[in-house]
C-alpha cells in the first residue's frame, strides 16, 4: 500500500510530465481540454480513493470540487497554459532569421480546405490573455518585456489577476470577459 502523498508524487513526477510532453505547441481545443480535465480527475480519484459518507456508511466517489480541494496544485489546463505562455516569452524575442520565430511569426502558404479554419496556436495565446485580462494590444509586443512576461506566466498559473503598473488593460475584472471565441462561438 503506498501513501497518498508518494502516490501523489508519482503523478507529478512520472505521469504528468509523460503526458504533457511537447504541450507548449498543443492547440486545444475546448473539448479537448476537458478530456485532459477528466483524465486528472480519474488519475487523483485513482490516488485519493473513496470517501465514506458518515451517516450511512456508503463509500461514495469523490466530487470534482473535492478533489481540487484535495490536490491543492493547479490543474492540469492551467499548467498546460503557463508553459504555453513561458514558450511564447522564450520564442518572441528571438532574432527573426531563427528558425523557431519563423514558424511562431510565419504562415503557411497553400490552399486551405473548405470549412471553418482549426484553432490555432495564436488563438489560443489570445485567449490565455484575455483570461487574465491582458489581451489589449500585441502579446509579440509585450512577451519582449521580460519581467512583465514572466508576471502574466504566473498569473495564467495561479489565474489571478495581477495588479501591475504600466499595463492599464491588465487590471480588468476576472469576469469581465467571454470564453466566446470567433472561431467557436461557444462558451464555456
Amino acid at each position: 500500500m503506498l501513501s497518498k502523498k508518494l502516490k501523489i508524487k508519482i503523478y507529478r513526477t512520472i505521469i504528468l510530465p509523460a503526458l504533457l510532453y511537447g504541450c507548449e505547441n498543443w492547440s486545444l481545443t475546448l473539448r479537448e481540454e476537458r478530456r485532459l480535465r477528466v483524465f486528472e480527475n480519474r488519475a487523483l480519484r485513482r490516488v485519493f480513493g473513496p470517501k465514506r459518507v458518515e451517516v450511512t456508511g456508503k463509500w461514495t466517489k469523490l466530487h470534482n470540487e473535492e478533489l481540487s480541494d484535495l490536490y491543492s496544485l493547479p490543474n492540469i489546463v492551467q499548467v498546460v497554459k503557463s508553459r504555453r505562455m513561458r514558450w511564447v516569452g522564450h520564442v518572441a524575442p528571438m532574432v527573426e532569421g531563427r528558425g523557431v520565430h519563423r514558424v511562431l511569426v510565419g504562415k503557411p502558404e497553400g490552399k486551405r480546405p473548405m470549412r471553418r479554419p482549426r484553432r490555432r496556436w495564436k488563438d489560443n495565446i489570445r485567449m490565455d490573455l484575455q483570461e487574465v485580462g491582458g489581451g489589449c494590444g500585441d502579446w509579440m509586443e509585450l512577451a519582449q518585456d521580460r519581467d512583465r512576461w514572466r508576471a502574466l506566466v504566473s498569473t495564467v498559473m495561479n489565474l489571478r489577476v495581477p495588479k501591475m503598473r504600466g499595463i492599464p488593460c491588465l487590471a480588468a475584472e476576472p469576469g469581465s470577459f467571454s470564453r466566446k471565441t470567433p472561431l467557436h462561438g461557444v462558451s464555456k
